[in-house]
Order: structure tokens, then C-alpha cells, then sequence
């Protein structure tokens, strides 16, 4: 069943909202997938506050198009039936969501992306980002690296003389 043109119209304004926002955008194919499938994927991607539309090609052009950054991008990966995941808080989080439910749903097939600054990712760029660390978790691992001497200073002197001494050594190679 056809779409108004209102309802495109509106459709488009939400999705140029979306967009200008958005650090990451990634899509996937998933044909195959049930509609329980996509409500478990927009729970998990909800959990991360990730959006997911499933919105026609042609739409998502048409919104890009209205956006400055994206008006150059190269759109010729939209093909077939995809789905968006779009996040405005996270640089890797929609790339995560996507391959983290593909792990449990082959169905599921990350294609691609699109940056914050309008550069069109491939398959292999999109995946690559998804394996790395969330934001949250570069912030613990740096602090994990701050505290780290304090920490060793503190294991040192609770374990007395022979604990300083081996500590030292143990710094010193």
C-alpha cells in the first residue's frame, strides 16, 4: 500500500532531523528477520540509545539531500530492503547494536555507514567499528591507567618493607 505524500513529507522531516543529529548511522539488510526479531533489535538498540527506522532508500536520500554534510555522500550502498540505526550520543554504539544482533541472527547483514561528517563507510569500515570499544568503555580503561600508579603505591606499602623493594624492581625493568 502506497504512502501519502503528507505522510513522506513527514516522514523525511523526521529523518533530516534524525540525520543532522546523528554521530553514526548505520544500516543493514534484514530480510529474513520476524517482527519479533526487529522489536528484540529496537529493545536492544533502545537499551543503547540507539534509534532504528526502516524507512525506503529513497527517502533517506531524499533527507540526506537536505542536509549540508550529507549532499556530496556517496548513497549508491542503499539498495535492497535496510534497516537505519541512528545514534546523536554515541560514535559506535548504532555499529554495535547492528553486530551484536547479528550475532545471534544471520538474517541480519551490517552493509554500512555514514559519519557525523558526511563520509560514506563500507562494510568492512562499519564492522571494523563495531568490534571497538564504547566510549564508556575507552573512559574506564583510561582511568584504569591513571590510577594504575596509585594503586601499585598503595599494594606497595600495605605490604611492607620487602613490598616497596620488589615493586621498585619490579618498575625498574
Amino acid at each position: 500500500m502506497a504512502i501519502s505524500k503528507a505522510k513522506k513529507d513527514t516522514l523525511v522531516a523526521d529523518l533530516t532531523e534524525l540525520l543532522s543529529a546523528a554521530k553514526l548511522t548505520a544500516y543493514a539488510k534484514y530480510q529474513g528477520l520476524s517482527v519479533a526479531d526487529l522489536q528484540d533489535l529496537r529493545k536492544a538498540a533502545r537499551e543503547a540509545e540507539v534509534k532504528i527506522k526502516v524507512v525506503k532508500n529513497r527517502l533517506v536520500r531524499v533527507a540526506m539531500n537536505e542536509i549540508a554534510v550529507y549532499q556530496d555522500t556517496d548513497t549508491t550502498g542503499l539498495t535492497g530492503q535496510l534497516l537505519y540505526a541512528i545514534s546523536d550520543s554515541d560514535e559506535v554504539a548504532p555499529a554495535k547494536v547492528l553486530a551484536e544482533f547479528a550475532k545471534t541472527h544471520p538474517a541480519l547483514e551490517l552493509m554500512g555507514g555514514f559519519s557525523a561528517e558526511g563520509n560514506a563507510m563500507e562494510q568492512a569500515e562499519i564492522t571494523t567499528l563495531a568490534k571497538m570499544p564504547s566510549k564508556n568503555e575507552l573512559i574506564a580503561q583510561v582511568v584504569s591507567q591513571l590510577l594504575s600508579p596509585a594503586t601499585d603505591t598503595i599494594s606497595a606499602l600495605s605490604g611492607g618493607l620487602s613490598g616497596i623493594i620488589s615493586g621498585l624492581e619490579a618498575k625498574a625493568n
